[in-house]
């Protein structure tokens, strides 16, 4: 029965062909995204266990004596270089047998240190006394693969002596290189907690994965009734159900292996440039998305006993009766019930204002399943909106061709927005994508807005009692080309030791407390603001922020007259403006750390964003892959449903062409019949998504939804354009499938 149902796929003529071609692309497209899915989950996990060692000194673990180790100091900290992070690891061996991280033949003595390779080309491309003199010796090594978050990352270890990293604050003596994963360890803040990534990923496989099986059951589909008419045949025959059963599946399955196939090559074809997505921070190596036997052995049966049971469901009402297909009758219109899961789902979201939990796990279960049930509500409701969309065209219509086009989908609007579904859920994922990222980058853009972004601070902190600065230092820094004012700030006895919490429309920020700082110092560079006449002393933000700050004509306030004398209080910044040029902001920070051997690294306002910039550069890239794959799969499901609709329609088009009906009109029907659905839903997806986006940001950030770029309404344009482009190509197929022949014929 087997090898009668493979050449009955097989050898049914152009259009079994065509079939079979179009279900396997459908599958390979489906297959490939779902093999990426996993294997981007597995490369988180991989590249999360090579963070492990970076959270060494952070547990009690890693400092528990053993007689048999010579202990290694230990100090982690940051660092920054045009906008990218760095990892500066500082480490004093003790003996011979001082453990040493993964990736490293031997540690680093005085005087010497070990990059990463792009750390290495980073240290050969820019000048020493730009990045290479912070590090106080020369590089002696390469930190290997296995010690690297991605091929990206900037790491370096730096070599010291026992007594210089004795006194150092932070600095540690461990006994162990940590190697537990960051989320299976107490006080590991380095890495991934992986568990709420692994659920974001999973979304974002179903976002890719809904136009995708839209596609495969439009494909499935096609020439429906043809097939149920000759499985009838069949039936009436002789046939058994089972046996009808397993022609049907034999038919999908054959198209699902073949698809199956090419899935795995889409895969391998895909895996170098997605590797490259900054998904988590860092890019991933290629290596890194793989498959384990677990996953290849589930898509490579799961993939075709899906495709089985599609088949089967497709066929179900041959199997009831072999004059089934025959009993063909106006289908029940949709009830307004089919609303319910759209609302639930908003319903969600807005509930969730007010309730967020704390953990960003139970925040990812909270937020996205809302978002889930939202996009399933649009496919539940969407047949709804259709047919209102339908009766309203046809009672402001008396067009025949409108006439006609709304009639026929007010009566079966279940398989006029099947066709338009994967397009409508692709504009969803858009628009959410689009509209929250978007906003984040405006809000958080315009918290630093009007800060001195040329400038570079050095903090202390809050509980040092340190009152000078090496004058050697200062000197220098006034020295240096493209400095244009060096500013030493103290703390202010009124603040010390008090700590502020502002809490705002969103969550708790912290205040940057009000410091001291010499008007001789604020005269050299008048575009950090001035002081009054007369004072000597102001008080003024360690950042220099404030509503009016980093302006010329912002006066700051005279300090407290009983303000003991400056150099008697400790430091609390050092604030060194610059003309905004990459090399004096990277020779200031060299100068800073090579000269005070800062326990804070240096930084610009900027860089206090760099890791958050990171994250919302690698989300945009995901949200980018979700659209440029989404609606391209979606316009090719619309494609294929116009295409099956007109073959299984021929024989009706031909007898109203044989009446007299002008091709115009049945072109008018046909095209109507797609873009009126495709119109009206794709208001209500946006609609959706736009509110789901507001109630998002405001229970999770407390902001308000911005408004869109233009990048997007081109994006969306240019999608439905493309789709009504889509219609219009598949309607020169009418003229040619309706001719008188195939009324005669059928």
């Amino acid at each position: 029965m087997i090898r009668f149902s493979a050449r009955l796929a097989l050898a049914g003529g152009r259009e079994a062909l065509t079939r079979l071609v179009i279900i396997a692309v459908a599958v390979a497209l489906g297959t490939g995204m779902l093999l990426m899915t996993l294997a981007a989950i597995n490369g988180v996990n991989t590249q999360n266990s090579r963070y492990a060692w970076l959270n060494t000194g952070r547990t009690s673990s890693t400092r528990v004596a053993d007689p048999s180790v010579d202990p290694l100091w230990w100090r982690i900290t940051g660092d920054y270089y045009n906008g990218s992070t760095i990892g500066r690891i500082d480490v004093a061996a003790t003996g011979p047998t001082s453990p040493k991280p993964p990736g490293v033949d031997r540690l680093p003595g005085p005087g010497e240190f070990i990059a990463s390779p792009a750390m290495t080309k980073l240290l050969d491309r820019v000048p020493a006394a730009q990045l290479a003199d912070r590090f106080a010796g020369h590089q002696v090594g390469t930190i290997g693969p296995a010690a690297l978050p991605g091929p990206d990352s900037l790491v370096v270890i730096v070599g010291r002596t026992p007594d210089e990293m004795a006194h150092l604050t932070d600095a540690k003596r461990v006994w162990r290189i940590a190697s537990a994963l960051p989320s299976q360890c107490d006080g590991c803040d380095i890495g991934i907690r992986s568990s709420g990534l692994d659920l974001i990923l999973g979304v974002t496989a179903a976002a890719l994965l809904f136009p995708v099986l839209i596609f495969i059951g439009a494909a499935t589909r096609l020439a429906a009734a043809r097939r149920e008419q000759r499985f009838a045949a069949m039936r009436l025959i002789g046939a058994t159900p089972a046996q009808i059963s397993v022609v049907a599946a034999v038919e999908s399955v054959l198209a699902a292996v073949v698809g199956t196939g090419l899935g795995f090559g889409v895969f391998y074809a895909l895996r170098d440039p997605v590797a490259a997505i900054n998904l988590t921070g860092y890019a991933f190596y290629p290596s890194d998305l793989s498959l384990n036997l677990a996953d290849i052995i589930g898509v490579l049966v799961g993939i075709p006993v899906g495709a089985a049971l599609a088949g089967l469901v497709a066929l179900r009402r041959v199997r009831i009766s072999p004059l089934g297909v025959t009993r063909r009758v106006t289908p029940k219109p949709p009830r307004v019930y089919r609303l319910i899961p759209l609302a639930l789902g908003i319903g969600e979201l807005t509930f969730a204002i007010g309730h967020v939990p704390d953990s960003s796990i139970q925040q990812v279960a909270v937020f996205l399943p809302g978002f889930l049930v939202i996009m399933a509500g649009l496919i539940i409701a969407g047949p709804w909106f259709t047919m209102v969309g339908a009766r309203l065209l046809a009672r402001r219509s008396s067009r025949p061709a409108t006439l006609v086009a709304a009639r026929r989908l007010a009566d079966n609007p279940h398989a006029a927005f099947r066709a338009v579904s994967g397009l409508v859920l692709g504009l969803f994922v858009t628009t959410v994508a689009t509209g929250e990222i978007t906003t984040i980058v405006d809000h958080r853009g315009t918290q630093h807005a009007g800060l001195p972004r040329t400038m570079v601070q050095q903090p202390w902190p809050m509980n040092t009692t340190e009152t000078s600065v090496d004058p050697n230092v200062l000197t220098t820094l006034r020295s240096e080309p493209g400095v244009t004012s060096v500013v030493v700030v103290r703390t202010n006895p009124a603040w010390h030791g008090i700590m502020v919490r502002r809490v705002g429309s969103g969550p708790p920020i912290d205040v940057v407390l009000p410091g001291l700082a010499s008007c001789s110092d604020l005269e050299v560079d008048p575009d950090l603001g001035r002081c009054p006449p007369g004072a000597r002393v102001v008080q003024v933000q360690a950042d220099f922020m404030g509503p009016e700050a980093n302006s010329p004509a912002h006066v700051w306030p005279v300090a407290a007259a009983a303000t003991p004398p400056l150099d008697t209080l400790p430091l609390a910044a050092l604030a060194v403006n610059t003309d905004g040029s990459t090399a004096a902001i990277e020779r200031v920070r060299t100068v800073l750390e090579a000269g005070l051997g800062a326990q804070v690294p240096p930084a610009t306002q900027d860089d206090f964003a760099t890791d958050q910039t990171q994250t919302l550069a690698g989300w945009q890239q995901l949200a980018n892959v979700v659209i440029l794959a989404s609606l391209p799969i979606a316009g090719c499901s619309l494609a294929v449903s116009i295409v099956g609709g007109l073959t299984e329609r021929k024989r009706p088009f031909s007898l109203l062409r044989l009446t007299g009906v002008r091709i115009r009109t049945l072109r008018g029907v046909v095209a109507l019949e797609s873009a009126v659905p495709l119109l009206a839903v794709a208001v209500i997806a946006i609609g959706a998504a736009l509110l789901g986006s507001q109630l998002f940001l405001r229970a999770q950030m407390g902001y308000s939804l911005s408004s869109l770029h233009g990048e997007y309404y081109i994006v969306v344009f240019a999608g439905l354009a493309a789709s009504l482009a889509i219609i219009g190509l598949t309607l020169p197929l009418l003229e040619r499938i309706t001719g008188p022949e195939t009324a005669r014929s059928e």
